[in-house]
């Protein structure tokens, strides 16, 4: 059906010959709206005479046939009632325009509008306002501006400023910054002005556009010509929390804080329930710049905020001398809600607090809005233990937690690793709407590798009817993806159950119409790399090819290299060559971790030269050689038991910057290890001293083992006190109390000692777990313990014999 356009114009044709004319369009055409063509041809009675109905009687009728839904019948009554009295006047169509308005019917405003026009009529105000308001409620603006643009030529249309304003309320609601900007030049050319209500109605279009600038303008001028009411304050904390601005919220806020406190506010409610200042809105006048909301415009430019600022965290407390109304109350709050949930956005925790300070202060009861954004707000910087020292409060004062509070809590626990208390809270929700909380418990549980509670959250999702994202099932992939234990190679047992999970996750992403993204293809072939199943990885590769954009190196160079490092790590050195050969002629750049990952495979097969020529491609494309680039490089030395061209690497490495990591000074320590050279073994180890880089488990099991394998028995007990103590203290030497806390636990007989030297593990704190645990068994074989490393006469020698040493020294 093509669109009813409905023009209205200053020019000599009038709108009435303009309508008429479309009208016969659509006739001519066979088309008909609403039945009106056929109306259009029965207009007259079945008795073939035309009757002339009485004026009010005329309005009911065809207002009960709009409201029943009789479209035809509305419009025979219309013409019947147009026909049969030529002494109509605007008030005569006005029951017709307002129930059309109410409806909308925009089609039968234009019908209307019509027959008014060729009847002569003046047309007040207040029909101009109806018509308006009905073709825009009805997704008719080009047709409404159209009208808008006539009202100056008509006598009648004096008030024209409520038209004006409700055209801004269709277009902040449909979104039509397009169809704003029109209407503001024509309020400007028509001089109308603007009250408080234009006002609310830019500032939503400037959130709308995340214009923060024009909000800042909007104040300006609005302050210029008024003495803010609550209400409008409370539109402008509104648009700036929505914008970030928390400073502006804030100082904004406070002026409200002191205007109630200061003053009483007059505050009403409208018929349809909205809040009304009954102060008299006089128009402020026309200002001759309205080119403030406008799309293009940088939305992170800000003017500068009129209001006396207070810096945030600098609250001043007022009492309320008088009480205050149910209606400023509840404004109050709302507002006090606003800055709330700003300080969540941006995590300001301190003024959150002082803001529920002031809220009690001044008698505002917090609600569960209130405690949603202050839970938001204190668990994010603080976690999860204040988040849920606040609900315990709530549960004091019987407010509900919202479910959005609960979801956020559940995933700071999730975060936190601690899981049963978020699926406590997983469990409070009463209704969910998004995934993401379940996503955050999923993502735990692949951290912490526990699979099987993963399933059991699933089953809830399935449960709740709770659809899946694509996070969902990057974690699926992540999780469930590999069947063996990390290290473990897979045989055709596993390869097969690989498979078959691989294929259900997929089967139900397409279930929900779900594509692979980037990430969850990136877990999938990590699955089937750990697996060894290389055809299949190949083949995913060339999916991923296919899937995304060879130039869009976000996502198909992470790709690549997962592809590669499984084939190096599977000893597949020429397929890896190859895939890298084509990853580079097909024009997709490789980063730091493409050339990191073939220089691995140079260390597998042993070729130096080729591990310097990546380096140089390395160099040319602008990527800095890192500890892992020098890690490679040295297991090519090593492998040949090249030390001393592996200390001078290490040496050159450290010299130009490169931070060098435990993982790069174990490389060397193992093969160091594993060839008896206890030399390199306590050159190394004191350069880890000496560069702050503090041991590892690892570590501590190469030396010890060097030195007993040498039969220096002694010398490895002490060694592991050394080395394990500078893993508990790092550079600094532990205090007293903590020493006597230690002693304790290491020295203690009981069962539950032990259970105690355990509980960091399960906090990811494995390091002091082992640490604690080497000193316990030094203990027990009689080596006591010393908490002063340096004091070692093993530690001693190492120092002395590095400083004594020239040429070799890093």
């Amino acid at each position: 059906m093509p669109k009813l356009l409905f023009i209205f114009t200053r020019s000599k044709v009038r709108a009435s010959s303009i309508v008429q004319t479309l009208l016969n369009d659509i006739r001519n055409g066979g088309k008909e709206i609403g039945g009106f063509s056929q109306a259009m041809r029965t207009f007259t009675t079945s008795s073939g005479h035309v009757e002339e109905p009485v004026s009010g009687l005329g309005q009911k009728q065809i207002v009960d046939a709009l409201v029943f839904g009789e479209r035809s019948r509305a419009v025979s009554l219309l013409y019947d009632f147009s026909l049969g009295n030529n002494k109509l006047s605007a008030s005569d169509f006005a029951s017709i325009l307002q129930t059309c308005a109410r409806l909308p019917d925009p089609l039968f405003v234009m019908e209307t509008w019509k027959i008014m026009e060729e009847k002569g009529i003046n047309i007040s105000a207040k029909c101009y306002f109806l018509a308006v308001r009905a073709l825009c409620k009805g997704g008719y603006l080009k047709e409404a501006l159209s009208l808008m643009s006539i009202m100056e030529e008509n006598p009648n249309s004096y008030s024209m400023l409520p038209v004006y304003n409700n055209f801004l309320v269709a277009c902040s609601e449909t979104h039509a910054v397009d169809y704003a900007n029109e209407c503001m030049g024509l309020m400007e050319h028509q001089m109308v002005g603007k009250n408080e209500i234009t006002y609310a109605q830019l500032l939503k279009l400037a959130v709308l556009q995340q214009n923060l600038s024009a909000v800042h303008e909007i104040w300006k001028e609005c302050s210029k010509y008024y003495s803010l009411s609550v209400i409008s304050l409370r539109k402008f904390i509104w648009s700036f929390t929505e914008l970030r601005d928390l400073q502006s919220a804030y100082t904004t806020l406070q002026h409200m804080v002191s205007l109630v406190v200061r003053e009483n506010s007059y505050i009403s409610r409208t018929a349809e329930g909205r809040f009304c200042d009954l102060r008299l809105d006089i128009p402020a006048p026309s200002t001759g710049n309205l080119s403030f909301i406008d799309a293009s415009l940088n939305t992170e430019g800000s003017t500068s905020f009129d209001l006396e600022r207070q810096s945030i965290g600098s609250i001043e407390i007022s009492t309320v001398k008088k009480p205050l109304s149910a209606s400023v109350t509840k404004l109050l709050r709302w507002s006090f809600n606003d800055v709330m949930h700003a300080c969540a956005k941006v995590q300001n925790c301190d003024l959150a607090e002082q803001l529920m300070l002031q809220m009690q202060t001044l008698g505002l009861q917090p609600s569960g809005s209130t405690y949603d954004g202050f839970i938001r707000a204190i668990v994010t910087a603080r976690g999860f233990s204040d988040g849920v020292e606040v609900l315990k409060v709530m549960q004091e004062k019987n407010i509900k937690p919202h479910d959005s509070t609960l979801a956020v809590l559940a995933v700071i626990c999730s975060r936190e690793l601690q899981l049963d208390r978020a699926e406590a809270f997983l469990d409070e929700i009463a209704e969910i709407r998004s995934p993401r909380p379940y996503n955050a418990f999923l993502e735990a549980c692949d951290v912490l590798d526990q699979p099987e509670r993963a399933v059991q959250i699933l089953a809830k999702m399935k449960k709740l009817n709770l659809q899946p994202n694509i996070r969902t099932y990057e974690l699926l992939f992540s999780l469930f993806g590999n069947v063996n234990a990390p290290y473990e190679e897979g045989n055709m047992l596993s390869q097969a159950d690989v498979a078959k999970r691989i294929n259900a996750i997929e089967m139900d992403m397409m279930k929900y119409g779900l594509q692979h993204s980037h990430l969850s293809l990136k877990n999938v072939l990590k699955a089937l790399g750990t697996e060894g199943m290389i055809k299949e990885l190949i083949q995913y590769l060339h999916a991923a090819e296919n899937r995304f954009s060879r130039y869009d190196t976000y996502m198909i160079t992470p790709v690549y290299n997962t592809v590669l490092h499984s084939l190096v790590e599977a000893k597949e050195s020429q397929m890896a060559t190859q895939i890298f050969k084509s990853m580079v002629s097909s024009g997709v750049p490789p980063d730091a971790a493409t050339y990191n990952i073939m220089i691995d495979r140079c260390s597998i097969i042993g070729c130096f030269r080729s591990a310097l020529a990546l380096i140089s491609m390395m160099l040319r494309n602008g990527f800095n050689p890192q500890a892992v680039t020098l890690t490679g490089l040295l297991k090519i030395l090593l492998r040949s038991e090249d030390f001393d061209g592996s200390l001078k690497l290490l040496k050159q490495g450290i010299s130009e910057g490169i931070q060098v990591d435990v993982l790069l000074y174990n490389t060397i320590l193992q093969v160091a290890s594993e060839k008896g050279r206890i030399d390199v073994i306590e050159l190394i180890v004191e350069q880890m001293h000496v560069h702050g880089v503090l041991p590892d488990p690892s570590t501590c099991r190469h030396v010890f083992a060097a030195y007993v394998d040498h039969g220096f028995y002694n010398t490895a007990m002490e060694a592991l006190q050394v080395l394990s103590v500078r893993m508990i203290a790092g550079c600094d030497n532990i205090e007293d109390d903590k020493q006597t806390e230690l002693e304790n636990l290491i020295l203690g007989e009981d069962l539950e000692d032990e259970s105690q030297i355990l509980e960091p593990f399960k906090d990811s704190k494995e390091y002091l777990t082992v640490a604690l645990l080497q000193l316990r068994w030094c203990a027990i074989l009689g080596y006591p313990v010393s908490w002063s490393p340096s004091e070692s006469q093993w530690a001693r020698r190492l120092s002395n014999n590095l400083a004594s040493m020239s040429g070799s020294s890093l």
